[in-house]
This record gives structure tokens, sequence and C-alpha cells, in this order.
């Protein structure tokens, strides 16, 4: 028995299902998780001491690979000052000067922990500034778990199969309406049912929570124009792509400007921390200068703070990096096609950038509802197949493959051929 089933063992005696966040428990593929002793680079090392290529990244944020040297420098500097002081510090007006350089139409943004935190204030603040309730947001596209938020969520609600979540009040989600993905008719539908009622919309930019999922031209360009016409609020939830597409993000990507924009853990090169900004009349509702509360002991955190700056000022120093790392993405991605080609296998590889995701499906996958024609028996079989070879994807059809500038064309290489060895075996 290996160390790491040892853990698990243990670990189920004490921590529900075993693990602290539900996609860590393999309960869609099968199998013991593997714990993680250290990561280096573009690789992963276990308690068994296997080494493993990595395209999971802490779900995104490790863009220049693990323990990066400027990064891990960074950080103990900042720890040898103290963790944490409840106070302000001079690194969170630099993060907020650096952050509204690089995404111009941010004019403020406050420091939180978390993703989900990003998105519950920003929702709040969205509700303050406008004097509205409701807010829609769309089928399949993950912003977090606050209670409002787990109506047809993706990502581990996917794979586990639940359709929201016991413990939520049907008050705490009645205001939530929910649109489909790539479908503007849906969300028109839903506004001119609630007339001067919406207080936000909220989307994914590229929904990378059922996958991945890209926008259709035009319909990231028809929300902002929705929104306009109807004096509701555009959330960009760019968790995943913000810092990640391009400096600027995918509001940059797609030139399609939002109102407020939520950040998660790589403005903190993966520590916990998170943020939401926007325009400054919208920002100035918030306490204390607003009369919409939201505080945290932890918000601004001088060590994550650290991490962050560290690793957005390499980005920014470096734009050169983004577009090494989106051909790296477009290799991958082609190779797979390729692959698909090849065997004439029921798959369809969607990405953009550095992101990525093998659907086992033979329907263009454009939507929620596409996503779950996926064979996810099939996907099992696929990740332990790649998983025994030493490369370790998310343990959910629905979760997206993360480049990292440390990804060598020999790893992709790698990948491509342990892709196409399952293709031809299992076929």
């Amino acid at each position: 028995m290996g160390r790491s089933e040892q853990l698990f063992r243990r670990a189920v005696e004490k921590i529900p299902g075993g693990v602290n966040s539900p996609v860590r428990a393999f309960l869609s593929v099968g199998g013991t998780p593997r714990f993680i002793d250290r990561a280096q680079g573009q690789y992963l090392y276990d308690v068994d001491g296997k080494q493993y290529l990595d395209y999971i990244g802490s779900w995104g944020p490790m863009i220049l690979g693990h323990n990066h040297e400027v990064i891990k420098e960074a950080v103990v500097k900042a720890v040898e000052k103290g963790l944490s002081f409840g106070a302000a510090t001079e690194a969170e007006v630099i993060m907020a000067e650096m952050v509204c350089e690089a995404v111009p139409f941010v004019e403020m943004i406050r420091m939180v922990n978390s993703g989900t935190e990003a998105v519950m204030s920003a929702i709040r603040a969205a509700r303050g500034f406008t004097g509205r309730n409701k807010i829609i947001k769309f089928e399949g596209c993950y912003h977090g778990h606050a209670d409002s938020m787990l109506v047809k969520a993706g990502s581990g609600v996917m794979t586990s199969g639940i359709p929201s979540s016991l413990g939520v009040p049907s008050g705490c989600a009645e205001d939530t309406l929910t649109a489909v993905y790539n479908d503007l008719e849906t969300v028109e539908a839903l506004m001119e049912q609630n007339k001067g009622e919406v207080a936000c919309i909220i989307v994914e930019p590229v929904a990378a929570n059922m996958g991945v999922v890209v926008p259709d031209v035009s319909f990231l360009q028809g929300l902002r124009k929705i929104c306009d016409a109807e004096g509701s609020l555009l959330i960009f939830d760019e968790v995943i792509t913000g810092f990640r597409l391009q400096l600027d993000g995918a509001s940059g990507y797609f030139q399609v400007t939002p109102d407020l924009v939520t950040y998660g853990k790589i403005i903190g090169a993966g520590m916990p921390v998170g943020a939401y900004g926007g325009r400054k009349e919208v920002m100035k509702v918030i306490s204390p200068v607003g009369s919409v509360y939201q505080a945290g002991t932890l918000s601004g955190n001088p060590v994550a703070m650290a991490a962050g700056l560290a690793q957005l000022t390499i980005l920014k120093q470096h734009p050169e990096i983004y577009v090494q790392l989106n051909e790296k993405g477009k290799k991958l991605r082609d190779g797979i096609t390729a692959l698909i080609q090849t065997y004439d296998v029921p798959c369809q590889i969607n990405g953009i950038g550095s992101l990525a995701c093998l659907y086992f499906t033979k329907e263009a996958v454009v939507d929620y509802e596409t996503a779950k024609t996926s064979d996810v028996k099939r996907f099992g079989e696929y990740f332990h197949f790649m998983l025994d070879r030493g490369i370790y994807i998310g343990p959910s059809q629905f979760e997206a493959m993360f480049l990292s500038y440390a990804h060598t064309d020999e790893n992709i290489q790698t990948t491509l051929d342990g892709i196409g060895q399952f293709f031809s075996q299992t076929k």
C-alpha cells in the first residue's frame, strides 16, 4: 500500500470525503487521490516519490510553473517581516496600481481572499449600485460556492451530478436566473420577463468549468449591449482567464468591457487571494466609502501580495511569455485534433490560449447541455491511463487543462504520445 492510499484512509476518517475540495476526491474517475509532497516547474511529486507532468497548475494560477525562484524569494522576504498584520501595507497599494494599469477599465479594486469571495462581493456591489436584486448567470458556469451561485453550476457540481446543493434556502437562489451560455435569446427572454429587476449578468468570458467552452464572437458583445439597454451591470468572472489569456485578460482579448471583474488566486501566484474591481462609480458603493459592506481580516495579506506582485511583474515585463505560452496551447490542441482524426474517435478538443479540454463526445461542445453528452466513464479510463504514465490532468471531464510557461515542446509531445496510445489501444 502506497503512502497516498494510507493518507487517504486516514483522511476519510476526519475530513468529509477525505479531501478539502470535492473534485480532488477522484469520485468521477475512481481510484485513490494522489497526495502531493512538492512541485517544481511543470512537475508534481507525490508522497510516494512519483513524478507527474502537471496540467492542473493549482487550477490555473501557476502560469510560470511551480515554485518559481523569483516568486519564492519574494515570499520568503515577506514571511521574514511577518505573516499577517490586519492593517494596511504598501504592497496592497502597489498591487492595486499594477492591476489598474494593466486592465484599463479597472479604476478601483478591492482585495479579498478567494474567487468565491470576489464573486459574492461583486454581486453585492452590483445590487447595491443598481438597487435591484435579480442576477443572470449561465448553465455550467461556476462562480464559487456562495449560496446564490449554486444553481446549475459547473465543474465539481457537474462531476458529482448534483444540480445545486442542499443547505441552500430557496430564498437565496430565487433571484438567480439561469440562461444558456452562447445563446443571447435566452438572456433577452429573461430580461423581458424581469424588466427593470436585473442587477447584473455574470459570466465566465471563457467557460472553463464545464471543460473549456469558447464564446461565440458576438456573445460577449451581445451581453454588453443587453446590459447597456437594460441598465444592468456586466460582470466578467476572470478567476480562470484573468492574467492568463493575456495581461488584461479576457476583456482585452475579446475587446469587450465589463463593469466589474473578479479575479482569483492567479493574482497571488497561487496563494489564497482574490479581488474584484471595475468602474470607480460602482466600486465607491463599497464600505467604508459607501453602504455596501464587505470586509476581511486577511484581505491583502502581505505574503500573498508579495507572491502576486512578483508574478505579475514578470508577466508585465515579458509580454513574449504570453506569445510562447499560447503557442504551446495551440500546439497541444492541434496535436490532439490530428490524433482524433487519425484514430477516428468520437472526441472533441476545445480550448483557447493556454487552456484545453478533451471531451469524449461526438457532439460539438458549445454549452452546458452539449458538454453533458460526454462519456465520463471513458474519460475516467483516459485519466488513469495518462496518470499511470506520469501525466496529471484534472480528475473530471469538466475541468480544463492548464499549460504553464515551464512546459516544454518535449512535454507536449510526451502528452500527445500518451493520448495517441490511449486512442489506439481503446478504440
